[in-house]
Formats: C-alpha cells, sequence, structure tokens
C-alpha cells in the first residue's frame, strides 16, 4: 500500500492534459488585515500525504519565488507573522471514449447517405485519469487561526519529462496565489 501511496505522488503535476485546465478555489479571513503578514515559516501538517523529495523541493520552491514576489520573507523563526503548510493528494477517474466505424442506420439519416444500408459497429476504450491537488494553508500562530486556504486541482501526465512537471507546479502555484494576499475591504 506504501509503495501505491508513493508511486501516485509521484505523478503529482507530472504532466498536464491539454483539455483540462487547472481549476483553483481559495477562501480566507475576510476580518484579517493580511498587510500585516510579512514574514512565513514552512510547517509540517500532521498526517498529511506528502510528495517525494524532489516533488517536495519543486512546490516548496515555486511557492516562494511567488510569495517573494508579494514582499513576503521566508524564515526559520518561531516568531514568524504566518505558518504555511500543504499537502497532496492523487486520485483516480476513468474516462470512456467510444467511436462509431461507419455510417450505419441513426436517428434523421433515413437509409444513409446513399439511400442504401450500412454497417455501423461502435468500439469503446476506458483509461484512467490521474487527478493531482495541491492544498496550501496559511495559519496565523499568534492567533492561532487558519486565514487563508487555497486548493489547486489539474489532470495529471504521468509520461511527463521533468521540465514539464516543473512548468506545471509554477503555473499551479501562480494561479492558486494570484489573489494572495487579499485585498482590504474597502
Amino acid at each position: 500500500m506504501k509503495k501505491l501511496a508513493l508511486l501516485t505522488v509521484a505523478f503529482l503535476f507530472s504532466g498536464v492534459s491539454a483539455a483540462v485546465a487547472q481549476d483553483v478555489r481559495y477562501d480566507f479571513d475576510k476580518d484579517k488585515d493580511f498587510s500585516k503578514y510579512r514574514t512565513y515559516k514552512w510547517v509540517a501538517i500532521k498526517g498529511a500525504e506528502q510528495p517525494d523529495g524532489l516533488t517536495s523541493k519543486q512546490i516548496t520552491a515555486a511557492i516562494d519565488a511567488e510569495l517573494a514576489t508579494k514582499g513576503m520573507t521566508k524564515t526559520e523563526a518561531d516568531t514568524a507573522d504566518l505558518y504555511i503548510g500543504y499537502q497532496t493528494a492523487i486520485g483516480q477517474e476513468k474516462e470512456f471514449t467510444s467511436y462509431d466505424t461507419g455510417w450505419g442506420y441513426g436517428a434523421g439519416w433515413g437509409r444513409g447517405w446513399y439511400g442504401g444500408g450500412g454497417m455501423s459497429t461502435t468500439y469503446g476504450s476506458t483509461s484512467t485519469v490521474y487527478i493531482g491537488q495541491l492544498d496550501l494553508s496559511f495559519y496565523d500562530p499568534a492567533q492561532k487561526q487558519l486565514v487563508w486556504r487555497g486548493v489547486a486541482s489539474k489532470t495529471l501526465d504521468p509520461k511527463a519529462k521533468p521540465e514539464k512537471k516543473q512548468k506545471n507546479i509554477t503555473k499551479a502555484v501562480q494561479k492558486l496565489l494570484k489573489n494572495f494576499p487579499p485585498q482590504p475591504k474597502k
């Protein structure tokens, strides 16, 4: 079971199906003043599923880079304004594809294009589609409260090259943190 979990986590953000875009959702504490949060510290979420070491480094590096563009500074001090943690998950869905071999009869077609009958056979196949999810949480340690949480989901290609995997992680993190920090209430 552990081997299966490690294998599926290795696929996290390893590629993308061109037909499906990243799905991003987030929520935050609307009563918090996010302008006061300037520093952050990475923390492990107890019991959270983590990817392999290489993928973990790619995820944290992408998040660090994106937060730096927003003026935030990473620290190892316990006095950080925010504690940040993440977890990952891989799900599977079955996809059914069918195709037809000929013109055959059908509603509205009468006897085919040329008035004659035809033979038609429908074939189908199933494939497994992997869905990766990155869940990112920001905690205010002084208040002991979750203040922001976001989730990015994406279909994965287990055969993607490392460069494509890194590009997809970076893109997911940028999209996930696009609206962070939330704008103050007016």
